[in-house]
């Protein structure tokens, strides 16, 4: 276990081998963090009063805070985005410095930077989410070009940004 890494009342965290978990980011207690998801330095993921989950192909930019809340597969969580009791469905992408709270953003959807979303939003698939608070628009009224925002951030330079920058994420020693 990575010194960054605490075991909460006898849960430990569990990093798939083939996950990127920055030697800078803390991970405490029932978390999992699935197959090439990153985990860049700052970021805090506390499973300690309900678990969280990182899916597969995901990523969690620098300084953000996930507090008991389920990320899918292939999300964008952008630097300085809080988390708290939340679920971020598969292909969305919460942008910089926003906070969900005890609500469902769900797939394919954009959260516009600072975005605040209260308790008790379910957005919708494929809603563009800005404002404080939050105003949900599905993204085929708007003019965002969805395609290319969500290619920008998984495009294989992007995506692959972890596994060039070798020294700042530690091996997983569970080697799963």
């Amino acid at each position: 276990m990575d010194s960054r890494e605490y075991a909460f009342e006898g849960v430990e965290p569990e990093v798939h081998g083939d996950a990127h978990v920055s030697r800078e980011a803390t991970v405490v207690g029932d978390v999992t963090v699935e197959a090439n998801a990153s985990v860049w330095p700052g970021v805090v993921l506390r499973g300690d009063v309900a678990p969280v989950r990182v899916g597969r192909q995901s990523a969690v930019g620098d300084n953000a805070t996930v507090h008991a809340s389920e990320i899918g597969e292939k999300v964008m969580v952008g630097h300085g985005a809080v988390l708290n009791d939340a679920a971020v469905e598969d292909g969305a992408l919460v942008g910089f410095n926003s906070t969900v709270s005890d609500a469902t953003i769900g797939s394919g959807s954009i959260v516009a930077m600072g975005t605040v979303v209260p308790p008790g939003y379910e957005v919708p698939a494929e809603s563009f989410v800005r404002g404080m608070p939050a105003s949900v628009t599905p993204l085929d009224q708007t003019t965002i070009d969805p395609d290319a925002v969500f290619e920008a951030f998984h495009s294989g330079d992007y995506a692959n940004l972890a596994e060039r920058h070798e020294n700042l994420f530690a091996p997983s020693e569970a080697g799963e």
